[in-house]
């Protein structure tokens, strides 16, 4: 019935191919969408047969989109983000208050965390769901906002800044003690903690030796795929990690974590609060979003 009123292909093909399209990836949708990237391409095909259109320019590594493509796509990510809120506000209507806000786990661990607990006991009504994870957000729905280092690609998503920080070599008191005053190249021969993200926009040591200037190569070392494990690695003296210099306030004034100066690089990109419009929130989330930004205006990250 809805085909015949608004002429639409079937929904399905439109899903697999907006996923497509915003990871430019058939592997990456058909993961997101629990099917077989052939599966996907499959719909691609259904869909570019129904407009008698290609979509996409298939590369050797990837996919681009056509003109056509591009088009269908911002039209698809804006309705469907639109579908998204009142969606979530239906939700938010049923679920007595609730609110949810997201994050890595070493922001939650580090600041948001307790950030909310001081926000529940001024208003213990209201409860806050928190989700962290060490990946993207890409399921979205049933959250209010998330905090996020750089700006998402999403154009229906509202962005508030929240802070830009500093990037600093931290380790053990002992290391830390051992390397103050050294070179950048002293650093880059040590023993080197790697994070490997899913986010792209995450500075890694590479990024922060070539940004100050460093020419030369740089350790090798443990890698891993939690932020909050990188630190706990370098409090055990097993090398050093590229600390977050407001993030990671809560271990540099015990002292887990030391500094070594005089080596920072200003962070590239802001942290920012993430999703909709305030117009779309509820007063419990909105209650706790400026709660959030009182909390960083105040110092407490």
């Amino acid at each position: 019935m809805s085909r015949r009123h608004y002429n639409l292909p079937p929904l399905t093909t439109l899903a697999a191919f907006e996923a497509a399209a915003r990871h430019l990836s058939f592997k990456n949708a058909a993961d997101e969408l629990s099917v077989t990237p052939g599966a996907v391409s499959h719909q691609i095909k259904a869909l570019e047969g129904d407009l008698d259109t290609t979509l996409f320019q298939r590369k050797h590594r990837g996919v681009d989109l056509t003109d056509d493509g591009q088009a269908l796509y911002e039209a698809l990510s804006s309705s469907f983000g639109r579908i998204s809120i009142v969606l979530a506000t239906i939700r938010n209507r049923k679920s007595g208050g609730k609110v949810t806000v997201g994050s890595t786990t070493a922001v939650a661990a580090l600041w948001l965390s307790p950030a909310v607990i001081r926000f529940w006991r001024e208003m213990p009504d209201v409860n806050v769901d928190q989700l962290s994870q060490d990946r993207p957000f890409r399921d979205r729905q049933d959250m209010d906002f998330f905090i996020r280092y750089g700006r998402d690609s999403d154009p229906n998503l509202s962005h508030t800044p929240l802070f830009r920080d500093h990037l600093i070599p931290v380790a053990s008191p002992e290391v830390a003690k051992r390397l103050a005053g050294a070179s950048l190249a002293a650093l880059a021969a040590e023993r080197l903690i790697h994070l490997d993200s899913e986010d792209r926009t995450w500075t890694t040591w590479p990024d922060w030796f070539r940004q100050l200037g460093h020419e030369g190569t740089i350790a090798t070392g443990p890698r891993v795929n939690s932020y909050s494990v990188a630190l706990q690695l370098a409090r055990k003296g097993a090398g050093l990690a590229l600390g977050w210099q407001r993030l990671i306030q809560p271990m540099l004034q015990s002292g887990k974590l030391v500094s070594i100066a005089p080596h920072q690089l200003t962070a590239p990109n802001q942290f920012y609060l993430v999703g909709r419009p305030d117009e779309d929130l509820s007063d419990n989330a909105r209650a706790l979003k400026n709660w959030i930004l009182q909390e960083v205006d105040d110092g407490s990250v």
